[in-house]
This record gives C-alpha cells, structure tokens and sequence, in this order.
C-alpha cells in the first residue's frame, strides 16, 4: 500500500531493528519481532498500511552508528557523537520528507522505540494523527538510568573496548557486551517469573559449591551471547547513552509541560509486571497528555511481557487503528 496518508511509523525497541516480520535470512538471524501485528488480516495489514519501519540512529544493522565509515573512510568509534531521542527523532523527520510522508497515520513505539515515538508528539504533533507508547516513559528516572550506567561500564570494562576504536581488532569487546545484556535482560523479566522458572535450581548437574551454575545463570548466559552474534557494542553504549539522556521535558519547562504540546490522539500501554518501566510511572505520563487512553497488559513476565503477550497488545492496536476503544478503557481529558 503505497497511499502516504496510511503511512504507520514503528519504532524498534533498544536492539531492535527494521526486520519487522518475515522468517530469519542471511543477515537477519531471528524471524521478523513482531510477526503476530504484521500481515493480512492483522492489526497492522501492509493491504491497509504503508509501513515504514526504520532503524535507529545510533544502531548497527543500516542506519548511521559507531561501526559505520566516517567521512575520512575509517569507523566513527569513540568518535561518534552523543546522541539523544530528539536527534534520533529529527533523522527520522527528515527520512519522513524523503518519502513524501508531511503526517502519520500512527506512530507506534515500544521501550526505547516508545521513546522516540512520545518525542514526535511532542515535536512534530502536527506530523502526527495518533500515537501509541507501549511500556515506556517520558524521560528516563534515576533507577532506569543507574541500570543504563552499570551497562555502559560492564563494555568500557571489557579491555577489547579500547575506548570505542576496536573496529581494526580481532576481538571486539564481546564479553563487556554480554554482560551488559545479562543485566538488562534481567530488568527486562519479573522477579516472579525468574523464581518460578528457575528457583533454586542447578544448571544439568553442576554443583553450585564448586562453581558450577544456578539454571538461572545459565539462562542469562545464553541471553547475554546471543545477543552477541547480531549487535555491536559501541552501537549498545550509544544506545545507552541515548537512554540516559532521554527527556521530553529538556527545555521545554519539564515533562508536564512538554506532554501538553502533544494533539495526536494516543493510546498509552503498560505491562502490570514491568519493574522497568514501573505501571504507575507510564499511567502518570498518560494521564499528561490531553484525552490519551491508558490500559495495562496482565503479564507474569516483566517489561517483556510486550513481546511475550501478543494477543492482548495486538488486541489493543486492534480496537485503537479501528476506533474501538472499551468503555473499560481510561481516558483522560
């Protein structure tokens, strides 16, 4: 569908990427994120829309980041700048102007992607006719950036990182990295859960008394290599750093004031279980935004429960595009 006034914006979360839907192919490891909102019959049906899903400034898989050539032919490395939501935001615009897109249909963002997604309320809200911030927040709060850090540091420790400029090396800073994610993954999932899974377990028949490993050690493990063999690391820390410095309130007058300029008409969405992006903080940031619609996803999972919970979210994408929001749903004038 290639009618501009259907276009839908969709913004990947932190190590996400442009592979929306579509089965795992050279160069793209895993099936496409979100298969189950994409495709005939579906909440976001590419016969209905024109679905433009970029990746992120700052990212490793097409769009400008560490790892790409400088102007001099040589990778940016510690030469890459910081970036914050808005610069990410303003790419993103001008991308929108290549395409002949002047307004969205929708902008749908989760996590970091709901970042970017809030920022163009806020700074486009005439680009923007409805808007979608799923388990996110308005700026990043002192818990939320005290995980960003210890992740930073987890890859500046790693002595492969060589301050960025690793690019010409053998062996990047693949242990820094993940370990970086071991931690976010571990914000990323319930306490709940992580006790019901795996308890006190062992992992096979290791012995915990002689350094063996708990199943849930094990688990991170794997998270934290996996990730290794799609993402960069230097991408990873200026992500991070993105994600330090997120705030719509940033001269602005601060976050109330800054959600006041938003018109788009908005469905905000938590996940009751997030201790990332905690209910109460993403219900607070709806309840800013003039007449936007606050539901929650029920999850035992934890901030991936966006992911995991696919039929309650997409069930929400449903009712908001078609204008069938419940008389359950919370609104706010």
């Amino acid at each position: 569908n290639e009618d501009r006034s259907t276009a839908i914006l969709v913004l990947h979360a932190l190590t996400g990427d442009a592979h929306i839907s579509g089965p795992a192919a050279p160069g793209q490891l895993t099936a496409g994120w979100w298969e189950e909102a994409v495709g005939p019959g579906k909440p976001l049906d590419p016969e209905r829309y024109f679905l433009v899903v970029p990746n992120v400034l700052g990212g490793c898989q097409g769009s400008t980041g560490p790892a790409s050539a400088a102007p001099d032919g040589q990778p940016w490395g510690s030469r890459f700048p910081v970036i914050s939501t808005r610069d990410q935001v303003q790419a993103e615009a001008r991308l929108a102007d290549y395409l002949g897109i002047p307004t969205w249909n929708t902008v749908i963002g989760a996590s970091l992607g709901g970042h970017r997604a809030l920022e163009w309320g806020v700074s486009f809200p005439l680009r923007c006719e409805r808007l979608v911030v799923v388990a996110s927040a308005a700026c990043t709060n002192a818990e939320r950036a005290a995980w960003a850090h210890t992740q930073i540091r987890a890859i500046e420790l790693d002595p492969n990182w060589r301050g960025g400029d690793y690019y010409d090396q053998e062996e990047g800073p693949h242990a820094g990295l993940n370990l970086a994610r071991q931690i976010a993954h571990a914000t990323y999932r319930s306490p709940e859960e992580l006790d019901a899974r795996f308890g006190r377990a062992p992992q096979d028949r290791e012995d915990v008394l002689s350094g063996g490993r708990l199943a849930v050690q094990s688990y991170l493990d794997y998270h934290g290599a996996k990730l290794v063999r799609r993402f960069d690391a230097g991408s990873y820390v200026a992500l991070c750093r993105t994600m330090l410095s997120h705030d719509v309130g940033r001269d602005r007058g601060g976050v109330v004031e800054a959600l006041k300029a938003v018109t788009a008409r908005t469905l905000v969405v938590a996940v009751d279980s997030d201790r990332l992006f905690f209910p109460e903080q993403v219900w607070q940031m709806a309840a800013g935004i003039s007449g936007a619609f606050y539901r929650e996803i029920h999850s035992d999972h934890g901030h991936d429960g966006f992911l995991i919970e696919h039929d309650q979210l997409t069930a929400l994408l449903d009712e908001f595009l078609n204008e069938r929001i419940p008389s359950r749903a919370s609104s706010f004038a």
